[in-house]
């Protein structure tokens, strides 16, 4: 079958991976009614395209946190990828640095930092949960440091783990034969069988419940790397993310797999850029499928998007083929939409292209 566009992977990986595997990718949290509105929410976003403009050349690439990249579209973190394929992260890693564009790894990857250093040169940011034993977060860090990683991503949304019913149902645990190698040599890389998801007990078991804004002092002082806070999705929280020094905010609700019913992240958007007033970049993570949804991004002042789970679908598909193509159509797409929209390079991509279901006035009864 020729694949057309990105979402057709995820029926090839259905079809290819264990239901366990699948099931761990796909899910949400609980009713999963985040998962669908992280997707439903672009088709409430129309364009207001402009006509008669020269789009004979257009200029696709950006920079972000100083690093030229050839896109504004980036690899978000997602854990595990060797059960998509035996070639996991490193797979990911060739077909992003082919694309010119930066890959965020995950802490839990089941490729270390290293391993996927060796993959090449690259810009390579580096996912962190952090762990109960600060010293364990100490010594990943400055392996991701020493592997030549650009930035720290630091989820902020996971003291717990959110309620994914399927991985309950399915008893998630580590496939035979892989562990979260960043950890494989402190005793912390396995996901055991349980009567529950195998992960959320590792969470509850390892991951600091504690953490707070003033850990990001913390991390700040043990790394000179620029930190990204991800998982901010209202403009209280930006205010305070700009305050204690983050390099940029990642709006995320973490693939819909946290808090169930929180909005999608394409309509927290614009309150998080509002917030922020252009001090620092704000990154879009979640429901990215088309070309059109990365225009839709940076319209609402987004700086860049990340995907995930099209990573991971179009590895099990493909490998590192499939990873490469998912980006190349990522990037064809948002190339035509703005030809099509009258823009000839980011700069000129405004919030005057599109409008918003909540653009549209709400009109009062009339008064009796």
């Amino acid at each position: 079958m020729e694949i057309t566009n990105v979402m057709e992977y995820e029926k090839i990986a259905k079809e290819k991976l264990p239901k366990m595997v699948y099931d761990y990718y796909s899910s949400g949290a609980e009713d999963q009614w985040t998962l669908q509105e992280n997707r439903n929410a672009f088709s409430r976003i129309l364009f207001r395209p402009r006509i008669l403009v020269d789009v004979s050349k257009i200029d696709v690439s950006t920079r972000v946190l100083g690093f030229n990249i050839s896109m504004p579209i980036m690899i978000a973190p997602t854990a595990m990828q060797k059960m998509a394929h035996p070639d996991g992260e490193l797979a990911t890693a060739r077909a992003t640095t082919a694309a010119g564009t930066i890959m965020t790894l995950s802490s839990w990857a089941t490729c270390s930092v290293e391993e996927v250093a060796s993959t090449g040169p690259g810009i390579r940011f580096f996912q962190l949960y952090v762990y109960k034993d600060r010293n364990v977060v100490r010594q990943l860090v400055k392996r991701a440091e020493e592997a030549g990683f650009k930035a720290i991503a630091l989820t902020v949304d996971t003291p717990r783990l959110g309620r994914r019913e399927s991985d309950i149902k399915n008893r998630f645990a580590l496939p035979r034969g892989l562990t979260l190698k960043n950890f494989e040599g402190l005793d912390l890389g396995k996901i055991d069988k349980t009567n529950d998801s195998g992960l959320a007990s590792y969470v509850a078991g390892q991951v600091d419940q504690s953490l707070s804004w003033k850990d990001i002092k913390w991390l700040q002082s043990i790394t000179s790397l620029p930190i990204l806070v991800k998982g901010v999705i209202t403009s209280e929280d930006a205010r305070i993310a700009v305050e204690y020094g983050a390099a940029g905010i990642i709006v995320s609700n973490h693939g819909a797999r946290q808090l169930d019913y929180v909005p999608a992240t394409i309509v927290a958007l614009e309150e998080v850029v509002k917030a922020v007033e252009g001090r620092i970049p704000v990154f879009l993570d979640g429901g990215v499928r088309r070309g059109t949804d990365v225009f839709k991004a940076l319209a609402l002042g987004a700086s860049g998007v990340f995907v995930g789970r099209p990573s991971l679908f179009s590895l099990a598909a493909d490998g590192e083929a499939g990873v490469r193509k998912m980006l190349q159509m990522l990037r064809d797409e948002f190339e035509l939409t703005m030809a099509l929209s009258g823009c000839r390079s980011l700069r000129e991509i405004s919030r005057n292209h599109i409008k918003t279901d909540w653009d549209i006035p709400r009109y009062l009864p009339a008064k009796l």
